[in-house]
């Protein structure tokens, strides 16, 4: 009997053609990050870099988000292998996820640990349900979280919080989440407003977003300076694309809000 996936990638094309991926978290009954779900996740970032849509939405089933990692992961390793963990999970989950080139929604409805929230903070909008928490908690194994977590909290939260955050090992809740600016919004129904705010920016002008996910991208690496010298080419090229050029014609035609996005 072959082992069941411990993801679920499923694609729908919503009311007026856009498609829409759903990436759930499915490894009962903590949706722990051991080796089925690292490899079921850089098989599922291969598909998405090789054939992506137009949004993008991760979450979890079950009463956690996750539980973090599973510790046999770690068990053994020596400095290369450590190493070497730490290298691939870059370059196939965490990587990937940044580079798509839609907007990447994340729904945490519960607990979010480690790897899970690492992932949270590389897609570019988090909701929240009122009882999520959030925690980094690899000092209870004598590890820093690797897969990127510190430094993207210290871009949306602050240095010294960061620091707080991973030095402690606490668990931090949805509203002092969104107090840091860490977690866009909270919702009691965080799974349909994942979903409905999914869906809309798929109907979107899915090159603008991704040119905006560019520029963004360049001030990460580079600062201001940085972004501006990028932006006239990324944002130059969206005037080659049928999405601008319909979007223009409408706004003169009929007014602001009324055009339809095909993605192209």
């Amino acid at each position: 009997m072959s082992e069941t996936k411990a993801t679920r990638l499923t694609r729908e094309t919503i009311d007026g053609g856009a498609e829409v991926v759903t990436l759930t978290l499915a490894n009962p009954p903590l949706n722990l990050f051991d080796q089925s779900m690292l490899d079921a996740l850089i098989e599922d970032f291969a598909e998405l870099s090789a054939n992506p849509p137009r949004a993008v939405l991760l979450r979890a089933e079950g009463k956690l988000v996750s539980g973090g990692v599973d510790v046999h992961v770690f068990d053994g390793l020596n400095i290369e292998q450590g190493a070497e963990l730490w290298r691939t999970l870059f370059a196939q989950i965490i990587h990937p996820l940044e580079a798509l080139p839609c907007p990447v929604v994340f729904a945490a409805h519960g607990l979010t640990l480690t790897a899970a929230f690492e992932m949270a903070l590389a897609c570019d909008i988090i909701l929240a349900a009122p009882k999520a928490k959030f925690g980094l908690v690899e000092t209870v194994v004598g590890l820093t979280p690797s897969m990127g977590g510190p430094q993207r909290l210290a871009e949306r939260a602050g240095s010294g919080r960061a620091r707080e955050f991973v030095m402690t090992g606490d668990l931090y809740d949805a509203a002092t989440m969104a107090d840091w600016g860490v977690v866009n919004a909270i919702h009691d129904d965080v799974d349909a407003a994942a979903r409905a705010l999914t869906q809309r920016l798929a109907q979107g002008p899915t090159r603008a977003h991704a040119a905006t996910k560019e520029i963004i991208g360049a001030w990460r690496s580079g600062g201001v300076a940085h972004a501006d010298s990028v932006t006239p080419e990324v944002s130059g090229a969206l005037f080659d694309t049928d999405d601008l050029r319909g979007a223009v014609r409408s706004f003169l035609e009929v007014g602001p809000g009324k055009a339809t996005y095909t993605g192209r």
